[in-house]
């Protein structure tokens, strides 16, 4: 039957129907309707985006969890919303400031598009150190960078961004209108050079690059290519067959979700119909495909007419946790190396925990769903996810988990609604305890 390229939860259920059909066992692609995971409600959701110019074109993506070491109950919550900027929140996610993309540089030139955001700690600015935000505009195919000054209560962020800063995967605007730019990001700081480095992929392919970022002198912040990696796009199954995930015509299997483990040195990247990958920050290393989604190895075709991905039988070759698309990737870092890799499995509304500590398997250690509560709704078809776990006042003693919500409650009608959902990092640690 045709599935919608964009809508995951038909793919996992017309995968699941063909399984069953030939008689193969699939993992439940329904695991949040299920009950078979434990579900953690939230504590706090911001207000809710709309995606349309009564709304401000604004479209909830991607969180970073700011703490505030001088006044801890003064953290902050930096988000992307898409055309609409970036938005910074309290710890009782009231927004507190809205900063607008870029405009757009001609009368035919796309605006700013912010889509992922992560921090930089401590990086030498001007006449001392400075926490950033560093975020990727897929509209002009830049990162876009913020200094955090925590005690402006009302402006907390300014940019800080140089005018030089250059296309990451474009040589002309052109190519930036063409949309193959800038896509998913994380920032780390190498501990032996205190050098700060983003990474970013490239929407539509399998590339990821190595940025350096570099203070330019007049506070301003910009950055230079170091290296870039591609990661596969088609993948020899078990019975020899070749196999590459279905997309629009031209278009290869992207990566958006990424973490580092500044402790390793170990990049995970989420390729979003694939599995979630790990190798070396700094792109200089054999990547290792960590976790496999469900769908994996299920061939497809495109329909033009429907503009629909057609899927075929499930040869049984997926992996069992994750439903595809994989999406946000946090880090949950405890004392001695200990905690979990978090990741998004966005085709069933749930996430999967990996242990950080067993650093040769990263085994799997179970999972949950952030589930409505009796004044907050949950999380469904997540991006974007951050995790701290560090005392953030006396709101959050055991830290915080921050996540995309794809459909935040109410709706107004026709006009779908995102937003973020706040978790209590405790209850999190607590469901994957029991």
């Amino acid at each position: 039957m045709p599935v919608p390229r964009s809508g995951r939860p038909a793919l996992v259920a017309a995968a699941a129907a063909v399984a069953l059909t030939a008689g193969i066992m699939v993992a439940p692609a329904a695991g949040a309707a299920d009950g078979t995971l434990p579900g953690v409600t939230p504590r706090a959701e911001t207000p809710a985006m709309f995606d349309d110019d009564e709304g401000g074109n604004s479209n909830a993506d991607d969180p970073a969890i700011w703490r505030n070491t001088a006044d801890p109950d003064a953290s902050l919550v930096v988000a992307t919303a898409k055309k609409g900027g970036l938005r910074v929140y309290n710890l009782d996610a009231e927004q507190v400031q809205s900063l607008p993309a870029p405009p757009a540089p001609g009368p035919d030139d796309a605006p700013g598009r912010f889509n992922n955001v992560d921090l930089v700690h401590g990086m030498k600015l001007g006449p001392g150190p400075a926490d950033l935000a560093v975020t990727s505009d897929r509209g002009s195919d830049k990162l876009r960078i913020y200094r955090i000054d925590g005690d402006k209560h009302d402006a907390p962020l300014t940019d800080v961004t140089a005018p030089t800063a250059p296309w990451i995967f474009s040589s002309s605007q052109d190519e930036v209108n063409h949309k193959s730019t800038a896509y998913g990001l994380t920032t780390y700081t190498d501990p032996h050079t205190g050098k700060a480095y983003a990474l970013v992929s490239q929407a539509a392919t399998t590339r990821i690059a190595l940025l350096e970022l570099k203070a330019t002198g007049d506070g301003k912040v910009s950055y230079e290519q170091v290296r870039t990696v591609d990661l596969p796009d088609t993948f020899t199954m078990p019975d020899g067959t070749k196999w590459s995930p279905c997309g629009d015509p031209g278009d290869g299997p992207q990566v958006e979700g990424m973490v580092v483990d500044p402790e390793t040195g170990t990049l995970f990247a989420g390729q979003e119909d694939v599995g979630i990958w790990r190798l070396p920050a700094g792109l200089d290393g054999k990547p290792v495909l960590q976790d496999k989604v469900r769908e994996y190895g299920i061939p497809a075709t495109y329909d033009k007419p429907s503009d629909k991905c057609v899927a075929g039988k499930d040869p049984g070759f997926g992996g069992e946790r994750v439903s595809a698309d994989v999406e946000g990737l946090t880090l949950v870092r405890q004392d001695g190396g200990d905690g979990y890799l978090l990741a998004s499995s966005q085709g069933d509304n749930t996430f999967v925990a990996y242990d950080r500590e067993k650093a040769d398997g990263y085994e799997y250690e179970g999972g949950f769903r952030v589930a409505p509560g009796k004044e907050v709704d949950g999380s469904e078809e997540c991006d974007g996810a951050d995790a701290l776990a560090e005392p953030l006042g006396s709101k959050y003693p055991h830290g915080l988990l921050v996540v995309q919500d794809g459909h935040a409650n109410p709706e107004d009608g026709d006009r779908a609604a995102t937003g973020f959902k706040f978790v209590d990092l405790g209850d999190v640690l607590t469901a994957l305890d029991d």
